[in-house]
């Protein structure tokens, strides 16, 4: 839609909204306008303190809206399970699954706790275990929708399919980053 703003996200009095990496940047902005919009959310990232600030700063603005943080490591696969597993005990259908939370180029080829490279492991693996595990969820919200952010680098994307974790060749930015987004393309 051209020249869609925030002002056209729908009113929710009810729907639920989970946001990762919601504590700053774009993620929090998101959380920010649909909370004006009246969603309830689920804020998501790696550090509590910067959760409990991004919520208060949401409620000086919006002081009836319905927030809450929960915490999960996206480059930890038994983080991730423990988070579905309290969503899924709790039952409620969300609507809206915003995969936002990243990575980007650590000078240094680091690996995820289950062995992916950081990058592909945390910003690919970790969001398609995420949304794979709610997705009971998602289809009890008859209108569900996921939403994966990306980056522009994927448009000149190559695979080395054989060396897809980049434990041979690891150079972050181009090689690493577009490596990965594409093969994100292609899952």
């Amino acid at each position: 839609m051209k020249n869609w703003t925030a002002a056209n996200i729908p009113q929710r009095s009810k729907g639920l909204a989970v946001i990762t990496g919601s504590t700053e940047g774009i993620g929090y902005e998101d959380a920010l306008a649909l909370s004006s919009a009246g969603w309830n959310l689920i804020m998501m990232g790696r550090n509590t303190q910067k959760g409990t600030e991004a919520i208060a700063k949401i409620l000086q603005l919006h002081p009836k809206a319905i927030i809450s943080f929960e915490q999960i490591d996206l480059a930890d696969l038994a983080s991730i399970k423990k988070f579905a597993e309290r969503m899924l005990a709790k039952g409620e259908a969300i609507n809206l699954l915003i995969n936002n939370a990243g990575v980007m180029t650590p000078p240094n080829r680091i690996e995820t706790k289950d062995g992916f490279e950081l990058q592909f492991g945390t910003n690919h693996i970790g969001h398609f275990a995420l949304t794979a595990q709610l997705l009971p969820l998602l289809r009890k919200a008859p209108d569900a929708r996921v939403v994966t952010v990306s980056s522009i680098a994927n448009r000149d994307g190559q695979i080395n399919f054989e060396d897809l974790q980049s434990k041979t060749l690891y150079k972050p930015g181009k090689h690493t980053v577009r490596q990965n987004l594409q093969t994100l393309c292609l899952l």
